[in-house]
């Protein structure tokens, strides 16, 4: 993680924190011409409107204050949605039971990507579930990607 992404998400963390809510990520990139400074909030029973927009004022208060970021951006503050990038152990623990898709560097059994239910996760493998009932425990460091699939399910 970036030097301001990090620094952003050590300021959000406890805005988040005290509304019951978790950064999910921060990304900063410039798009076109434009800085984009995107917090992702996490709550176990969703994220609202309303949340967003408690976090966004609050966290525009405390970057106005510190001012860790020369350039002018625009500061987005969103849930990172229903298909969402897992990328840290709490999101991946977070997952276990939901719908997954996994992108491979290279193919496996001559494909790219598998789409299963997150059984398992440590540091070193994933398990899933495949249509077909068989658990598959694949090696992290064989996988490219793993995302949240929207099944329809809530």
């Amino acid at each position: 993680m970036a030097k301001i992404e990090k620094l952003v998400e050590e300021m959000a963390a406890p805005i988040c924190e005290e509304r019951g809510l978790r950064v999910y990520d921060v990304e900063y990139k410039k798009e076109g011409p434009d800085w984009f400074l995107r917090v992702f909030l996490y709550g176990e029973d969703g994220v609202g409107l309303e949340d967003c927009e408690t976090v966004s004022r609050a966290l525009s208060d405390v970057l106005d204050k510190e001012d860790p970021i020369e350039a002018a951006y625009c500061l987005e503050v969103s849930s990172p949605g229903l298909e969402r990038v897992l990328t840290r152990d709490w999101h991946f623990e977070s997952a276990i039971g939901e719908t997954v898709e996994i992108r491979f560097y290279a193919p496996r059994d001559g494909k790219k990507k598998l789409t299963g239910i997150l059984k398992a996760y440590n540091k070193e493998t994933i398990t899933v579930e495949t249509e077909d009932g068989e658990d598959l425990c694949l090696e992290m460091d064989k996988v490219a990607k793993v995302q949240t699939l929207f099944d329809g399910k809530f």
